[in-house]
């Protein structure tokens, strides 16, 4: 039951590391799950998109690949690999009127909806996995009882 977190080629350190950790954990129990292995690997903007490209045939730039190894049914344990565009992001929470930090948290925990199942690919489930982000990110807020 780990949280990890990397660099490739970039020099971005996630502040409250093991907070986020903890965290993450509380996500996946609410979600019905147990967190395994979960590797978060933040990279540049160039890195995320030679991965689209590469794994999804897809030649635009994204903010989060999450490479799923759960096993939701048997076990209902999540695991996998989160690449994270820290470019992108920083972006994003300029054009969102965030800071980079309120946005990374939403992008951490949108790679982990993704271990537990949520999907984003159409106007509904785009909607569910913003509202469940925005209930996350409320958990952050607020102390473990």
């Amino acid at each position: 039951m780990a949280v990890r977190y990397h660099t490739d080629g970039c020099s971005y350190r996630l502040p409250q590391k093991r907070l986020t950790a903890a965290w993450l954990r509380r996500v996946a129990e609410q979600e019905g799950y147990t967190l395994a292995e979960v590797d978060y690997i933040f990279c540049s903007a160039e890195r995320l998109l030679e991965m689209n490209r590469q794994y999804l045939g897809h030649d635009y730039f994204t903010d989060v690949i999450t490479f799923d190894y759960s096993d939701r049914r048997g076990t209902r344990t999540v695991a996998g690999d989160i690449f994270i565009d820290v470019e992108t992001v920083a972006d994003n929470a300029r054009i969102y009127g965030a800071t980079t930090l309120q946005e990374m948290r939403r992008v951490v925990v949108h790679g982990l909806l993704h271990l537990c199942g949520q999907r984003d690919k159409t106007p509904r489930t785009e909607r569910q996995m913003h509202r469940k982000e925005d209930k996350y990110l409320r958990f952050w807020e607020t102390p473990q009882k």
